[in-house]
């Protein structure tokens, strides 16, 4: 999912620049949406919703003929754009979040030190929405496990499997002599996606194999948080098992990645790939 941020003051345009967005981007598969409402309530107290919450729900579902809404507590805009990759789309498209990492476009004049701006366009303007949407396919893949899975559930093919089978490796904590505070992940992209597709194409020739999804995130990983993920579809659970696990050595053994370990007594780097 390509994940893109637009940001700016008061009456620049951003509600406006991000539904025509959302407009060119439906042409090309599902665009999700997510705003920043930091002063804002959605479900008034005194609702049956806002009610139920109150009462100590740590989520609240609502549906109507039209809308399925979810309230939950601990928001962020983590949460928020990893809820719409898990339902599949293609596209995200946040108006505000200036300080988180996303990338971003930002309308008019700032004078406040934001990072990772993509690009910087007039406020209120006639944009070139298609020069826009050629920087948003640009953008780094945002993957979850559930959006793999939804995926592989729409491969060609799909009739043929009997199993879908899923790894996911995560930063562990403690390792007998030291323990990890964070992970910093670095690869040469082309050469590392490169040996993916070799990885899946050769895997996905063996009987059975319907397909095979794999994705390594790089940069900086906390404890527990995700590291990499591969989902295997298969004809039958012995199949799918045993392409799992050679799909995983083959990650950890031949895609030019490196791991370094960041942990309260130092930091080296740890020579197998993943």
């Amino acid at each position: 999912m390509k994940v893109i941020s637009v940001i700016g003051y008061k009456n620049t345009g951003k509600t406006t620049l991000v539904t025509r967005l959302v407009q060119e981007l439906s042409k090309l598969g599902r665009v999700g949406t997510a705003k920043m409402m930091l002063d804002h309530r959605l479900d008034d107290p005194n609702t049956d919703t806002g009610k139920h919450f109150d009462s100590g729900a740590d989520m609240v579902t609502a549906v109507t003929n039209s809308e399925l809404v979810s309230i939950q507590r601990d928001p962020s805009i983590e949460k928020a754009i990893d809820a719409l990759a898990d339902a599949g789309m293609d596209f995200a498209v946040v108006e505000g979040a200036k300080d988180s990492p996303i990338a971003k476009i930002v309308l008019g004049y700032m004078d406040e030190d934001v990072q990772n701006v993509v690009a910087k366009l007039p406020a209120r303007s006639d944009w070139d929405l298609d020069e826009v949407v050629e920087l948003i396919k640009e953008q780094p893949d945002h993957v979850t496990l559930d959006l793999l899975i939804k995926q592989i559930k729409e491969t060609p093919g799909i009739e043929k499997v009997g199993g879908i089978g899923s790894f996911t490796g995560i930063v562990r904590v403690d390792n007998e002599d030291f323990r990890t505070s964070q992970l910093e992940f670095e690869s040469y992209e082309k050469a590392a996606d490169a040996s993916i597709r070799k990885i899946r194409e050769e895997i996905m020739q063996q009987e059975g194999i319907i397909d095979v999804l794999i994705h390594h995130k790089v940069g900086s990983i906390m404890p527990l948080e995700d590291i990499v993920y591969i989902v295997v579809a298969a004809g039958h659970r012995q199949q799918l098992f045993a392409a799992l696990a050679e799909t995983l050595e083959r990650v950890k053994s031949e895609v030019p990645i490196w791991k370094k370990e960041i942990t309260v007594d130092g930091n080296f780097w740890v020579h197998d790939h993943a």
